[in-house]
């Protein structure tokens, strides 16, 4: 029996890249969950609005938009060479606002235009790291490895979450800040060996087979025939245009999602979970904690940590058992969960009973979004990997637009209402994309469902 046969959750770390890049992740996933914590805290008591909450919350998601054109970088020029880029760019801002808090003039504006240069970049971060394990992943371990790669978020925001209150309250936030940009620094260099890894391992026929991509990105027989399937592809002396334009690749990305069907219907349920679930249960949990609770940062902690054990414990039993799953049925069903456990979760009057909920719901979100994920990578072509995974980061863009709804809408009608409400159009809108594309989301025969 092989080592990998008697430890299937530790197989992926059998492949080099992804031994340096689960490190780089979970630094990467820690600086967020701290970063975000500590900054939500200080928006929501220096302004005393829950408005500029939702606000500062939403910046973070309004690169979302540009989601796709990352993609198409990534697939252009390397999702570890992109990823190095990306968090050379974290280090930078955090190092900023480290300097602003230790020189005295940080101020609420000041985080914001931070938190708006670091929203640019940072929605695309989950994408292009599942892109990177999708590209250097055998398909038979893609569930375990994703299951284990997603427990660099869960675990950030258990440890992050308390270690970032924990630390503001007794040491400051400069020296909080501290901490985070030592995490971005350490993320940037074991990306750096990751990537190094993926160059490495790349199969010689793809560096010897250098006959030009066509729009699709695939190898054509001849410059006819690449023609007649795509007469607007330019060719010259007989070859087809090795470097179609990035508006093409993009547009070529697009046409892929929204001509397969279940790919259509996973991006409907990825936009409406960030639409009507995540607000709830991640931008206005300091609302809930300060308001809702009367309890303070570590409260708030509290809060987050429990979320994020029930999403960790779905991603180790994930681990063990993902490859005998249906995902397509399983992110259905965990949806219509997760709905559920969140509208119980917003009746709660104390944390007792809201961590004990949040936890189930963190369960079930985990059990959702953990098989949307190994859709997405099992079922796509190599080449248009980065770009599904961008357009798959662009449905990101329910959260802010879910933000700034339920703020008016929390001080018109209070956060009791305003979360039941988003619930129950969840689960209406789950339940109708499951009977729209029930063939391709629910058939034991759909590729959404392959083992």
């Amino acid at each position: 029996m092989s080592a990998t046969s008697r430890a299937p959750v530790l197989a992926p770390f059998r492949i080099r890249s992804f031994r340096f890049q689960w490190p780089a992740d979970l630094a990467t996933s820690w600086a967020f969950e701290m970063e975000t914590l500590i900054l939500s805290w200080y928006v929501l008591v220096e302004t005393r609005s829950v408005l500029m909450l939702t606000v500062y919350a939403s910046l973070q998601y309004v690169g979302t938009l540009l989601a796709p054109i990352f993609g198409v970088v990534g697939d252009r020029i390397g999702h570890g060479n992109l990823l190095c880029v990306m968090r050379a760019v974290y280090a930078t801002l955090a190092i900023t606002l480290m300097t602003f808090t230790f020189t005295g003039v940080l101020n609420p504006v000041n985080v914001l235009i931070i938190a708006t240069l670091m929203g640019i970049v940072r929605p695309s971060d989950l994408g292009v790291r599942a892109t990177l394990v999708g590209e250097t992943m055998p398909a038979d371990r893609l569930m375990g490895a994703m299951s284990i790669q997603r427990t660099t978020q869960d675990s950030a925001r258990i440890a992050g979450a308390l270690t970032g209150a924990g630390l503001v309250a007794t040491l400051g936030m400069g020296t909080a800040y501290l901490m985070v940009v030592g995490f971005y620094a350490a993320s940037f260099l074991l990306t750096l060996k990751a990537g190094g890894a993926v160059s490495a391992r790349r199969p010689p026929e793809d560096k010897a087979d250098a006959r030009p991509r066509d729009a699709l990105g695939e190898r054509p027989a001849s410059a006819a025939g690449a023609k007649a399937r795509f007469p607007q592809t330019a060719v010259f002396d007989g070859n087809v245009s090795a470097r179609p334009s990035p508006w093409r690749d993009l547009k070529a990305g697009v046409a892929y999602v929204w001509t397969t069907p279940y790919l259509r219907a996973v991006m409907c349920i990825a936009f409406l979970v960030n639409l009507t679930a995540y607000p709830l249960v991640n931008g206005l949990l300091p609302y809930v904690a300060k308001e809702i609770y009367l309890t303070d940062q570590t409260g708030l902690g509290y809060l987050l940590a429990s979320f994020a054990c029930g999403a960790l414990l779905g991603s180790v039993v994930l681990s063990r058992i993902g490859h005998a799953i249906r995902p397509g049925r399983m992110m259905i069903v965990f949806c219509v969960v997760w709905f559920a456990l969140v509208i119980v979760f917003s009746q709660m009057r104390g944390p007792a009973g809201g961590i004990t909920f949040l936890m189930l719901a963190g369960l079930a979100q985990s059990l959702c979004m953990v098989p949307m994920s190994a859709i997405l990578l099992r079922n796509t072509g190599a080449q248009f990997r980065g770009r599904v995974m961008g357009i798959r980061m662009l449905m990101i863009y329910g959260v802010p637009i879910g933000l700034l709804t339920s703020g008016p809408l929390i001080a018109r009608f209070g956060y009791h209402t305003t979360a039941t409400l988003y619930c129950a159009i969840g689960l209406a809108a789950t339940l109708l994309i499951a009977m729209r594309w029930r063939a391709d989301l629910w058939r034991l025969d759909a590729p959404a469902n392959t083992r």
